[in-house]
């Protein structure tokens, strides 16, 4: 009896661990085959893509002038500070110039000395040449005092000349802006020894401001004047100010192999910078009616390829699509234009084909996936 429970005890025994090996390897196996990846698509649509080329720069104002003082003395008095807005003509700064002034109050009591002179003798030469008409004065005398009074004539004029000069020396003393403009620096301050080396102020010109940038050889060919030119500061994130392309050189630098190229932007509110650091976008034209890629959804493959002996690194982009039977199949672009935002793409995929944009770096061939999320671009 003993013996007989026993033996149903292994059967039954038995019987569960098949069922439970059964239930382990064949479903779960399957399951684990059939694993669906969660993927997000968008149906693939024609677009425009802006062919940009990028660049950083140094914002600087559009006219900035440097105000040296011809006197090299001590500044007696600024009469503007840095912000201050300046008329043309209008005095900056006062120098000292002690030395000048006793030049010109000199001058001026040189030239009334010698207008004395020349007065007196215009009165004795009146007088002499109408002696001289009546054969009451004799030719030497007359020649004697017509020579003494051009001599006389001769030093008026030197007098005014120099005291021309002592006035134009003793103006220069007095800094004028040479334009309409805004102090964006002063280089002293009161009491300072202004010397020909160093300006004493700068002035600016700031309701457009210009930013220069380097492009490279290959790059002038896209380049134009008038182009749209997009600039981003950090002063001022989220917020895009527009300018166009002025001017770019006619000439490469020997060394760096690159050319200048000038952007001018509206400033009318002052708030770009002379010295801000910008980032440049200048549009070089415009591919419409193309396949567009986002750029996230591409899954981009850089290999070496050697030809004719010489090794050349050659990109590939790649995508997956979501065929009739929801698996991914993979696919390689033949790409027309790339961006930091989308591929124009030339063949590879057709327009309606499900992209997969979210969930690509996880697929492989063949997989089946899960649409968790469907849009359109």
């Amino acid at each position: 009896m003993e013996k007989k429970t026993m033996k149903r005890v292994w059967i039954l025994l038995l019987s569960a661990s098949a069922i439970l090996a059964v239930r382990c390897q064949g479903p779960g196996a399957d399951q684990q085959q059939e694993t669906q990846v969660p993927v997000a698509v968008t149906e693939v649509s024609l677009g425009e893509v802006r062919q940009s080329l990028f660049y950083n720069g140094d914002i600087k104002a559009e006219v900035e002038v440097k105000v040296f003082s011809k006197v090299p003395d001590r500044i007696e008095a600024y009469f503007v500070d840095e912000g201050d807005a300046v008329q043309k003509g209008e005095p900056i700064a006062k120098i000292l110039a002690t030395t000048i002034e006793q030049g010109l109050r000199q001058a001026e009591a040189g030239l009334a000395a010698a207008q004395a002179q020349e007065a007196n003798l215009r009165a004795e030469y009146e007088r002499a040449k109408r002696l001289h008409g009546e054969d009451a004065m004799s030719q030497q005398e007359y020649d004697a005092i017509k020579t003494q009074y051009e001599a006389a004539v001769a030093q008026l004029q030197q007098a005014r000349a120099a005291l021309e000069t002592a006035k134009s020396q003793f103006g220069d003393a007095t800094v004028r802006s040479p334009i309409t403009g805004i102090i964006g620096e002063r280089h002293y301050e009161t009491g300072d020894m202004a010397t020909p080396t160093m300006p004493v102020a700068t002035v600016v010109q700031m309701d457009r401001v210009e930013i220069e940038v380097e492009a490279t050889e290959e790059d002038l060919g896209r380049l134009a004047v008038d182009q749209k030119a997009e600039v981003d500061v950090k002063s001022y994130p989220g917020e895009t100010f527009v300018g166009r392309v002025i001017k770019i050189s006619p000439i490469l630098d020997p060394m760096t192999r690159m050319a200048k190229v000038e952007i001018l932007i509206p400033n009318q509110d002052h708030r770009l910078k002379p010295g801000m650091y910008a980032e440049v976008e200048i549009t070089t034209g415009m591919l419409e009616n193309v396949i567009v890629v986002p750029r996230y959804a591409v899954i981009e493959n850089t290999s070496l390829v050697s030809e004719n002996g010489e090794d050349e690194v050659v990109k590939n982009y790649f995508v997956f699509v979501v065929d009739d039977s929801a698996r991914a199949e993979q696919r390689k672009l033949d790409v027309d234009y790339v961006n930091h935002q989308y591929v124009a793409v030339r063949s590879g995929i057709a327009v309606g084909e499900r992209l997969v944009v979210s969930g690509q770096n996880n697929l492989r061939e063949g997989l089946p996936v899960l649409i968790a999320e469907e849009g359109t671009e």
